[in-house]
């Protein structure tokens, strides 16, 4: 008996399995690189880049929580530039699909760094959870009107296909996906962290120094599959993440409507939880009779209500 196939096809980018190094936990993958062969994943999204280098927010910026970990890190990175010239090459030395995120202040900064990495990568994940400086700072991700001047400038540059990472903290993701997708995206990456905040009782003061900061890990799963199977039904592919620390929930990942999953927190946790879960989905797809693994997607059978 042949071997499930465990491979998918995302808006024209192909992965030998859905399992995919979710940006801002994965680096640029030299730390993973020492312990086993990048190849061996579907795809690595590498450290959310901006067009400038940037230092980041002050520490404390990270802090383990119960089931998860907030972050305030604040797009510390190296710039376009020098990821262009010193980070990519060793990425694309491996057989893996390498997904680039980008983030801005104005459309224009997203179209330019488009222009810089669209031919250089498979595909862009753009990440709209940033603050419009020409609107006061609200997030992009946060108005569909924004979302889609964000993604329109990015589709005029791209030269691979466009991911467009959605935040949960929206009160109608669904309409966020939509103005993205009639934008041009070609596919949606959700979920993005969750704003949260935790507060030392011995100082009252909040555990991170810009007060609030992004929660990630196990606790967000289920947020996550409420808000992928919310925006399934648009016609576009989705790189689903959020709290996925097992191949059990990459199949609900899956089912949910998911063409891929992307594992995040659980890597500070255990290296080697992206290779678990590749293995674990090979063994679900086995036991129960599968021959591809792209047949999970969208499978969830709802209740009437």
């Amino acid at each position: 008996m042949n071997k499930p196939d465990l491979s998918v096809r995302l808006a024209g980018v192909t992965m030998k399995n859905p399992v995919v190094a979710v940006s801002g936990c994965f680096g640029f993958g030299r730390e993973y690189g020492e312990l086993y062969d990048l190849s061996r994943l579907g795809g690595v999204c590498a450290k959310g880049l901006t067009l400038r280098p940037r230092e980041g927010n002050p520490p404390p910026r990270v802090a383990e929580t119960p089931m998860g970990m907030l972050n305030s890190v604040g797009f510390q990175n190296p710039g376009a530039e020098a990821f262009l010239r010193d980070e990519l090459p060793f990425m694309c030395q491996f057989d893996v699909a390498v997904i680039a995120n980008i983030s801005g202040n104005t459309p224009a900064e997203y179209a330019e760094m488009a222009d810089m990495l669209g031919d250089a990568v498979d595909a862009l994940e753009v990440n709209i959870s940033c603050p419009n400086i020409k609107a006061g700072g609200i997030q992009f991700g946060i108005d569909p009107a924004s979302a889609a001047e964000v993604t329109a400038a990015v589709k005029n540059k791209a030269k691979c296909p466009l991911f467009v990472k959605l935040t949960p903290n929206v009160t109608d993701i669904a309409a966020v996906a939509r103005a993205v997708r009639d934008a041009g995206a070609d596919g949606l990456s959700l979920i993005n962290t969750v704003s949260g905040l935790r507060i030392d009782p011995e100082t009252r003061r909040p555990i991170l120094r810009m007060n609030t900061g992004g929660l990630s890990g196990p606790a967000v799963l289920p947020v996550a599959l409420r808000c992928v199977w919310q925006v399934s039904g648009l016609g576009l592919p989705i790189l689903g993440m959020g709290g996925v620390s097992a191949a059990s929930d990459a199949v609900e990942m899956m089912l949910a409507g998911a063409g891929a999953v992307g594992v995040g927190t659980a890597m500070f946790r255990d290296p080697y939880a992206p290779l678990k879960i590749v293995q674990g989905l090979l063994e679900y797809a086995e036991t129960h009779g599968l021959e591809r693994i792209a047949d999970l997607t969208g499978g969830m059978r709802p209740w009437e209500t």
